[in-house]
């Protein structure tokens, strides 16, 4: 372990030799993996790599494995300022915080607060993100930028709404669908940013808009990201609205398929999951967005076992990819296992799929990454799997469901590039990232007009403490008499 270094790890061509591969049959020993302008050249037994490329110098990784990367499929890279303002927030937390925050951004800072979102995720194993549109007044190149100087893969979504849903005005419909051709013709040549669309909620748009971005997605082989069915006040208004819930609007004007990647999915009637399963379209479950303030969890499950093609996403919550697949099992254990006795809620390997080549479908990119394989993206994690929570080692995907972590990680890679080493970026200066956005942050904050329905934690102590002192003080105090009334009403 001592011998290995960055540096390494940085050539332009690398024949890679750890102790097990996941690859899509499972985890192989002695197996070795090549990687030459960005992709995965061969995958195959260390004996057969070497004989056949016997140019590059074998790196030997010692008490690692080389899996692949996680993907995310729902994030909001322009909220990172604002993070911790989710704890103990009711939902529909966007309309308080999330807007008012993205809005009070100016160019640099949604540029910081972009790249600071995508250096956690990096840091956590994610070598992709879906980044579901921002509200900042910004090109939204900016955080494309961002993604692209970090060095992660972004499938980088552009808001399309153009119907008023509370949180703003309408908007001309042919100003928003000619943006959203420009946008899907703007990315071509760009090897790390993959242009998508996004609709905040089904209610943001008209239906003519709704069905015509569908139209645009499919015809670019991309994605439209919308959140769908997540709260119940949501579910509501579509009621009250269309008379239809959201998801059933979406397959009434048109909407579902292949091409819309459903954010959350959490309040589903049967009905819901059958147009999801026939229509084709993907999920993003998301698991710590619905602990944190959702209404309920998605039955992700029951997606696996109807064929539903889903993802991970954190929705920005946390960028771990560990602790998210943790969560996505651990939910689907207490919302539904746990009351039908299923101790295997869909096993390790369902969860790690799901983070990896599930996630990298479900947005899209599903020929592009996600797996090691050959032809594919090399993006891809070296974890440290020598330490005791990974031996003695029985079966490699539950273990890195229930007891992987991001300190683990000695290495992430994005297309065939060392992209952090040891938790930081070895070609930028994350540190100095970090401080500029400490920086930056009060001041976004200071303009934004956020609007917390908690307190923070301090706060809220004080408070209980203030309240058990008052009725402590209250309970000491003497019987008082009791009144009687006096006769007409006098004392």
């Amino acid at each position: 372990m001592t011998d290995l270094t960055p540096d390494l790890l940085r050539r332009d061509v690398l024949l890679l030799v750890p102790d097990v591969t996941l690859t899509p049959d499972g985890p192989l020993e002695r197996h070795a993996v090549l990687v030459r302008n960005g992709v995965f050249r061969d995958v195959g037994p260390v004996e057969r790599i070497v004989r056949t490329h016997p140019s590059p110098t074998p790196v030997r990784l010692p008490g690692h494995a080389l899996v692949p990367g996680f993907v995310d499929a729902h994030h909001h890279l322009t909220q990172s300022f604002g993070g911790a303002l989710a704890f103990g927030e009711p939902s529909e937390i966007f309309r308080r915080v999330w807007v008012p925050l993205e809005r009070a951004l100016d160019e640099e800072s949604a540029y910081v607060a972009a790249k600071l979102a995508a250096l956690e995720s990096l840091r956590g194993g994610f070598t992709t993100v879906a980044e579901a549109g921002t509200r900042a007044p910004v090109d939204v190149d900016v955080v494309g930028s961002a993604a692209r100087d970090a060095g992660i893969r972004c499938v980088l979504g552009l808001v399309c709404n153009d119907a008023p849903d509370g949180t703003g005005r309408d908007a001309d419909p042919r100003t928003v669908l000619t943006a959203a051709e420009r946008h899907l013709a703007r990315y071509g040549g760009d090897d790390l940013v993959r242009p998508s669309l996004a609709v905040s909620v089904p209610e943001a748009a008209t239906p003519h808009t709704l069905a015509v971005t569908a139209r645009l997605a499919a015809d670019a082989g991309t994605v439209v990201q919308i959140h769908v069915n997540e709260h119940l006040v949501a579910v509501e208004r579509s009621l009250v609205r269309h008379g239809l819930r959201p998801l059933e609007h979406l397959h009434h004007v048109g909407a579902l398929g292949p091409q819309l990647l459903a954010a959350h999915a959490t309040l589903l009637t049967p009905a819901e999951v059958t147009l999801l399963a026939d229509s084709g379209t993907a999920v993003s479950y998301n698991p710590v967005a619905s602990a944190w303030k959702g209404n309920a969890v998605a039955p992700a499950t029951t997606f696996a076992e109807r064929g539903i093609r889903f993802g991970l996403g954190t929705d920005g919550t946390r960028g771990d990819g560990f602790r998210l697949a943790d969560a996505a099992e651990f939910a689907q254990r207490l919302a539904y296992g746990l009351a039908c006795g299923d101790s295997s809620c869909g096993a390790g390997w369902t969860w790690w799929e799901r983070a990896t080549a599930g996630g990298a479908d479900a947005v899209g990119l599903g020929r592009r990454t996600g797996r090691v394989v050959p032809g594919a993206a090399a993006d891809f994690l070296l974890v440290d799997v020598g330490g005791p929570e990974m031996q003695p080692s029985w079966d490699l995907p539950w273990e890195l469901v229930r007891r992987g972590n991001r300190d683990q990680l000695t290495a992430v890679f994005v297309a065939g590039r060392l992209r952090l080493w040891r938790g930081w970026p070895p070609d930028w200066d994350g540190p100095a990232l970090v401080r500029r956005a400490a920086e930056l942050a009060p001041r976004v904050m200071g303009r934004a007009g956020v609007t917390r329905v908690h307190p923070t934690s301090v706060a809220a102590r004080q408070r209980t403490a203030a309240t058990r002192t008052t009725v402590a003080a209250a309970d000491s105090q003497p019987p008082r008499d009791p009144v009687v009334p006096c006769p007409g009403g006098r004392r």
